[in-house]
């Protein structure tokens, strides 16, 4: 019900920051990081064990109430929330497992759900990439998100997005981690479009 996803994302709402210091920042609209990590942990395991070991419900867990959870609280949240929202999908993304591929194909799956809010994509691709601008080793999981995310063009449609195409160092800086992600080899063909 759609009550109960606004209730759930006021509830991680905290009206001013716990940190009692005299900056301005202290009295900032801020949201639960506890809270946030603790509800897409439960979602995401609710999910997978609900899907248990049948791989044709596994496939459809993306089609779920659990994704609708996501969807909602992704269009729902202001971008801050929102942010610490995709930074604890992220966090989900590690070896490989099914508690790994629920999140791989839940950050996918909302790439595509929430097409029509460029906001929301850049900040999917922002999470991604700063997981990937550091040094390697990079978790499987994290790897293959971003793979399959600037691969699969025809799906997601990654590079037609303004946030790609707009502003020339951000575009370098996609591709270049996108090729040592993938070879060079294989992204030869990325699409120089602009902007939608």
């Amino acid at each position: 019900p759609a009550s109960l996803l606004e209730t759930i994302a006021q509830e991680l709402f905290v009206a001013e920051s716990p940190d009692n210091g005299s900056s301005e920042e202290s009295n900032t609209p801020s949201y639960d990081v506890h809270v946030i990590n603790a509800v897409v942990m439960y979602v995401g395991v609710s999910a997978v064990a609900q899907a248990g070991r049948d791989s044709a419900v596994a496939s459809q867990m993306v089609n779920s109430a659990h994704m609708d959870v996501f969807v909602a609280l992704a269009r729902r949240l202001r971008p801050q929330g929102r942010y610490m929202l995709l930074n604890a999908m992220a966090n989900q993304l590690r070896y490989p497992n099914s508690h790994t591929n629920y999140f791989s194909s839940t950050l996918l799956q909302l790439f595509v759900k929430c097409s029509d809010n460029e906001l929301i994509l850049e900040q999917i691709t922002r999470v991604l990439l700063e997981r990937l601008v550091v040094n390697r080793p990079h978790p499987w999981g994290l790897m293959i998100t971003f793979i399959e995310l600037v691969k699969n063009n025809k799906q997601y449609n990654f590079w037609s997005h303004s946030f790609t195409v707009s502003d020339p160092e951000v575009r370098r800086l996609v591709e270049s981690v996108a090729r040592s992600c993938v070879g060079p080899a294989q992204l030869n063909n990325i699409p120089t479009g602009s902007a939608k």
